[in-house]
């Protein structure tokens, strides 16, 4: 399996990945011509694109996408929220499984202010994906993963100290504690969920101000001793 970040962060958020002949886009949240230039032109051969909420970091492109002819899948909350219909907008359900192509493909619902966010369990013949980002903890376990793509947006030793600082205000506060993971809820969930078979880790989403890429790494390496990977704030 191939993954390929091409924008990980607030002010946008996608991710290729590839296994055999069948390539899948995991969110559309940077201008199309970016997603474009990232894969080289190569946008036809895009099996389908994976939304998992309607948050324009993590969905702009998704017209664009429709408009070329790519099949985009969401939850009908999703679509209500971005007023997306036509026979390209796949609705998909939370713990119902769907197929494209080679991928079987689990959504599961997340924890964020969003209308029915997603993240999605994506398994083929040898490789067992899971991706989860924007949410303030996974409420599910896993066996048989081979690759994590997941958010570790903040540190709540980080966000504390800002705000005693007076560097966060509390409504930022409450938004952030609320709709992302922690570097220890994290944590927590890695250790709580069967990690024999991954081969590497990917953190995404990393707060601009509220992140420590080289200490999360460490930390993230620590606890399950494997390849880490931190996707770099690219929009």
């Amino acid at each position: 399996m191939d993954i390929k970040i091409l924008a990980s962060s607030s002010a946008g958020n996608a991710y290729y990945v590839v296994d055999g002949d069948m390539p899948l886009l995991l969110e559309a949240g940077i201008p199309f011509y970016l997603i474009q230039q990232r894969l080289n032109f190569k946008t036809s051969q895009i099996a389908g694109c994976l939304v998992s909420h309607e948050h324009m970091d993590h969905a702009r492109a998704t017209k664009d996408l429709l408009k070329a002819g790519i099949d985009c899948y969401m939850t009908q909350g999703t679509a209500d929220a971005l007023s997306f219909t036509g026979h390209r907008v796949h609705i998909i359900k939370s713990l119902s499984q769907f197929r494209i192509g080679i991928w079987k493909i689990l959504p599961f619902g997340t924890i964020h202010d969003a209308a029915e966010p997603v993240g999605f369990l994506l398994a083929n013949q040898g490789d067992k994906l899971l991706y989860a980002t924007d949410t303030e903890y996974i409420p599910y376990r896993f066996k048989g993963l081979t690759h994590i793509l997941v958010e570790c947006n903040y540190s709540m030793e980080i966000v504390r100290r800002l705000k005693a600082a007076g560097g966060l205000d509390r409504e930022l506060w409450r938004r952030i504690i609320n709709s992302h993971m922690s570097l220890e809820t994290l944590v927590s969930f890695l250790k709580a969920n069967d990690l024999s078979q991954v081969k590497e880790i990917w953190l995404l989403h990393l707060s601009d101000n509220n992140s420590d890429a080289a200490m999360f790494k460490r930390k993230i390496q620590e606890v399950t001793g494997k390849v880490i990977q931190v996707a770099g704030n690219r929009g």
